[in-house]
């Protein structure tokens, strides 16, 4: 039994920890979700990711992001989480990718894998995203907003066409509509939107909301996958 995973084996054993280390993930987004989504499904043993993200770290990030510190100022997200990654397990097969996703690019994108993940800001491309998964069947999970929010605990997961308040979702419910899409899962909250102090129309942040959306998503897909 390998050392390092014993308390997650002695939890769910040893049948269902090699399900986990046998399937593949793509994370979109390597920010305030998508980083700490990534980094607990390779602490609880998933071993072959794909990350996309075509942004660098900056002081604005530190306040939420795991990858953002003083010292991976001006370092690209995704080469950060790499080495966070592999010294969390040597044995993890990572392949960053540095690329800003267009609709364009998410048609000729290699999707095959076990789960994509949506944790990109970008409406146009998080449409072309569910649009693409119900062309092409992969598995999807999309993050709604988390930004001007400051209750975590009303996360929940849903379908997209049973959500509500959300604005972010409002919009996509609409534009999902339009193309047909019949389903999409997705991570979001009931929660009302701040107004920020300043007016600046940039989304407030704190460092718990977005860590822990990104953390229920981790634990849906993980349990999807050991059939919990």
């Amino acid at each position: 039994m390998n050392e390092q995973f014993v308390r997650t084996i002695n939890l769910i054993g040893t049948e269902k920890f090699n399900k986990l280390t046998d399937k593949k993930i793509i994370v979109l987004g390597v920010g305030g979700v998508g980083g700490f989504v990534i980094e607990s499904l390779a602490r609880a043993g998933i071993s072959n990711f794909v990350i996309v993200d075509n942004d660098v770290v900056n002081s604005s990030n530190i306040n939420r992001q795991i990858v953002a510190f003083n010292s991976t100022l001006g370092q690209f997200k995704v080469d950060v989480m790499k080495q966070r990654l592999l010294d969390i397990n040597p044995k993890i097969k990572v392949e960053s990718k540095k690329v800003f996703l267009t609709p364009d690019l998410i048609q000729n994108f290699d999707f095959n894998s076990d789960y994509v993940i949506d944790c990109i800001d970008n409406v146009t491309a998080k449409i072309a995203l569910a649009i693409e998964s119900e062309k092409k069947g992969f598995n999807l999970i999309s993050c709604m907003g988390t930004g001007n929010k400051l209750k975590p605990e009303l996360f929940e997961i849903t379908d997209i066409y049973k959500t509500s308040v959300c604005p972010l979702a409002k919009v996509m419910r609409k534009k999902l509509k339009d193309a047909n899409v019949k389903k999409l899962t997705v991570l979001y909250s009931k929660e009302e939107p701040r107004k920020t102090i300043t007016g600046d129309r940039t989304p407030a942040s704190i460092s718990f909301t977005p860590s822990i959306a990104g953390l229920r998503i981790a634990e849906f897909v993980i349990k999807k996958i050991i059939g919990e």
